[in-house]
């Protein structure tokens, strides 16, 4: 099967996990109007508004360092193939292939419910994550702006936030991340893959290039901005080999956290990530995927509490190795985040800051 251009999925199966009805060619012309007309445009991106009652997540997840987050989109264009956020699409009785990467959700009015939770007069603050599942910085972005204005709301409240993107576009709300990071109230965590920019087209399609990526690391930690450079996911035999690079160009530009996550494949993303090594990597997908069963107990991918974050087996060990070592030559550390609580201060509903 051939790739799509611009995309990273290469199918757009739908899910069989909640007994959904599923799409099937049925033999009629129609199935014929490729050989008529000529190929189909490639799938354009359709973003529809979603308007939920309340933004702001919570979890108790024992190998996740947040307890609650901010989402502001669903799906996302970046359209990284190995994803773990794919599966969310089956609820909507989409795709997790490119349904997930072209048909995207936008939660609008996020700043003004995540006002109203804040409000509350039992709510307790600690840093709200941002990019936990989707980018907050994908290029919808631009047009909604919905995580400027939430960050606008964490700076007006004074309340810890982290964000976690594959994009640049960070750096269109670099006034506000000065002056949050002047009150120890942001984290940036920038994730970088590899360095070869053909290999990210084909990854990442939609993603800023590495490069991009690193000049923002760097401009986030020259401006004293909390800056982490996060090497996930960390691929066998695709993108391992740029674990060490990764790291000296982020420590050279000032960055002194980082951290790696090998791939995990849950639910549909793991046959979407077969379909893709046999597009683009024919000669090695065998390999790819023993490995990845190696350090997952042999199997695709490990959905148990702890575990999943912690690889197992001779190749996971390897990694782990590699990455202590390059930490230690290049002095830097795994992210600890310790922002400020104590500056927070409730707002009202009209938008104004209480006295109390």
């Amino acid at each position: 099967m051939a790739a799509i251009k611009g995309r990273g999925a290469i199918s757009d199966a739908a899910s069989s996990r909640f007994n959904l009805p599923t799409r099937e060619v049925d033999g009629d012309w129609l199935d014929a109007l490729e050989t008529v007309d000529g190929p189909a445009r490639h799938p354009a991106t359709t973003v529809t508004e979603e308007h939920p009652r309340s933004i702001l997540s919570f979890n108790k997840s024992p190998d996740v360092p947040f307890d609650r987050s901010v989402n502001a989109y669903r799906g996302c264009e970046h359209g990284c193939i190995y994803c773990f956020a794919r599966p969310t699409h089956a609820y909507h009785d989409l795709s997790p292939g490119l349904d997930f990467e072209t048909k995207l959700f936008a939660k609008p009015a996020a700043a003004k419910l995540l006002r109203q939770t804040l409000a509350k007069p039992g709510y307790r603050p600690a840093p709200i994550a941002m990019g936990t599942n989707t980018d907050p910085y994908q290029p919808i972005e631009g047009r909604y702006r919905i995580t400027r204005a939430v960050l606008e709301l964490c700076l007006e409240t004074g309340h810890p936030v982290t964000i976690t993107t594959k994009s640049d576009r960070v750096l269109h709300d670099f006034d506000l991340l000065e002056q949050l990071a002047a009150r120890n109230l942001v984290h940036v965590g920038i994730s970088i893959t590899s360095l070869d920019p053909v290999l990210s087209q084909k990854l990442e399609p939609r993603a800023a290039s590495p490069a991009k990526r690193m000049a923002a690391l760097g401009r986030l930690a020259e401006a004293g901005v909390p800056a982490h450079v996060s090497i996930a996911p960390v691929i066998p035999s695709i993108t391992d080999s740029f674990m060490e690079a990764i790291m000296g160009d982020a420590a050279g530009r000032g960055v002194r956290s980082a951290s790696w996550i090998v791939v995990r494949l849950p639910h549909e993303v793991a046959p979407l990530f077969r379909e893709w090594l046999d597009t683009h990597f024919p000669d090695r997908a065998g390999k790819v995927m023993a490995t990845i069963r190696s350090i997952r107990g042999g199997k695709d991918n490990d959905p148990n509490f702890v575990t999943r974050m912690r690889p197992e087996g001779v190749w996971a060990d390897l990694f782990r190795r590699r990455f202590r070592v390059a930490a230690a030559r290049l002095g830097m550390t795994r992210p600890h985040v310790d922002l400020d609580c104590a500056q927070f201060r409730q707002p009202s509903l009209d938008g104004q800051l209480s006295l109390l």
